[in-house]
């Protein structure tokens, strides 16, 4: 039920930003965002449908939206925390395109001058 339990609250939060969340350190200590900054709130706005405003937050939340209501439905059905059929290779492939996508958006940021990440 963990895996559902985190999507419905992502789904409630959505609704409600005044429930409690946790911030990024590293925007919090330094001022520059990191490579999931903001897809809380992207993957939020995926669950409500809201996908124009998801895809302005974080261009993987969208994805994380899907993934998170996927491995529910097996969580449920397989009685397992464990998503079925996850890889290495999937949990380095995300990583390295989490990476390149904070690379592009810092790029265009701090060394274009073109603001790629939301305010706020």
């Amino acid at each position: 039920m963990l895996p559902a339990s985190l999507t419905g609250y992502l789904w409630l939060k959505g609704g409600h930003p005044g429930l409690p969340g946790f911030p990024c350190p590293l925007r919090a200590l330094t001022g520059i965002p990191c490579p999931t900054c903001f897809l809380t709130r992207a993957t939020a706005a995926s669950l409500r449908g809201d996908f124009g405003e998801a895809l302005d937050l974080h261009a993987f939340g969208p994805l994380a939206a899907a993934a998170l209501l996927v491995w529910s439905v097996q969580a449920i059905r397989r009685r397992r925390l464990y998503p079925q059929g996850l890889q290495a290779w999937h949990v380095v492939a995300a990583s390295l395109g989490l990476l390149a996508y904070w690379g592009l958006r810092m790029g265009l940021t701090y060394g274009l001058g073109r603001p790629a990440f939301p305010s706020g």
